[in-house]
């Protein structure tokens, strides 16, 4: 099995490994379809490329994707408004 093997070869316990793997899939599952629903295309490859251990995947879930361009141009030119 390549888990087990992977695991003796980090010499950590296969239980962890396998809790990563879920970690990770799961955190880049719900951040892959998140990117796609909002059609952003430019997160969706970067989440799949890049590997963080789920860290990039919840700062897209929580912080990123919640950030509205639109919102922020139009405070923008309300500032600017006398």
């Amino acid at each position: 099995m390549v888990l087990s093997e992977l695991a003796s070869q980090l010499n950590i316990p296969l239980w962890t490994v396998i809790v990563v793997l879920i970690w990770v899939l799961a955190w880049k599952g719900f951040a892959l379809w998140k990117a796609g629903r909002r059609n952003q295309p430019v997160w969706f490859v970067a989440l799949l490329v890049v590997n963080t251990l789920g860290l990039l995947e919840i700062l897209y879930i929580f912080l990123f994707s919640e950030i509205k361009l639109d919102d922020k141009k139009q405070r923008r030119k309300n500032a600017y408004k006398i």
